[in-house]
Order: C-alpha cells, then structure tokens, then sequence
C-alpha cells in the first residue's frame, strides 16, 4: 500500500514557479518537469525509503532531466513533500519547513 503523499504549500507554488520559468523557453521542456515531478511524487509514494537520508532527517529524490530535488519527510503511511529546490540555488533555505 503506498503511503499517503502531502505537499506543502510552498512547495507546490515552487513548482509552479519552475513550471512558469521552463514555459517561457520551452513548453515541451515545462510539460517535461511536470512529468518528472509527478513521477518523482509516485515513485516516493510507492517506496518512500528507497532515497537516502539528507538534512533535518527529510530524504531527497533528484529528478533525472531537471536540476531540481524533491525533498520530503517520512513517517509511517504519511509522506509530506518539504520542497521542490533547484539544486544549485539557495542550498536547503527550506529547513525550517521539515521541521
């Protein structure tokens, strides 16, 4: 049974932010992050331990075509996604949320 998969609030305004950047150089590059993000949401749903422990004890799921980290907490059958970072900007700005 997969668990229940959360996203905060922020998190999802950063990946509208990201899917806005992308869609004013490319909409097929922007269709591609919301893929990449959906499966990400999917495959930490299904097996939430399967990514290493990173800071503030979240985990992280790199996405594959983007420069961007799906970063959660796990507890039990509930999974909230922290945040939705660009790898290389503002290193975990969102630590206070994982809290």
């Amino acid at each position: 049974m997969a668990a229940v998969l959360d996203v905060h609030p922020l998190a999802a305004e950063e990946a509208r932010e990201a899917t806005r950047w992308y869609a004013t150089r490319n909409l097929v590059a922007a269709a591609g992050f919301e893929i990449e993000v959906r499966r990400a949401f999917s495959e930490i749903a299904a097996a939430p331990e399967r990514w290493p422990v990173y800071l503030e004890e979240t985990r992280r799921f790199l996405l594959d075509r983007y420069p961007y980290e799906v970063v959660y907490r796990h507890h039990g059958q509930h999974i909230l996604v922290v945040a939705i970072a660009h790898c290389k900007r503002r290193p975990a700005y969102w630590r206070e949320r994982a809290g």
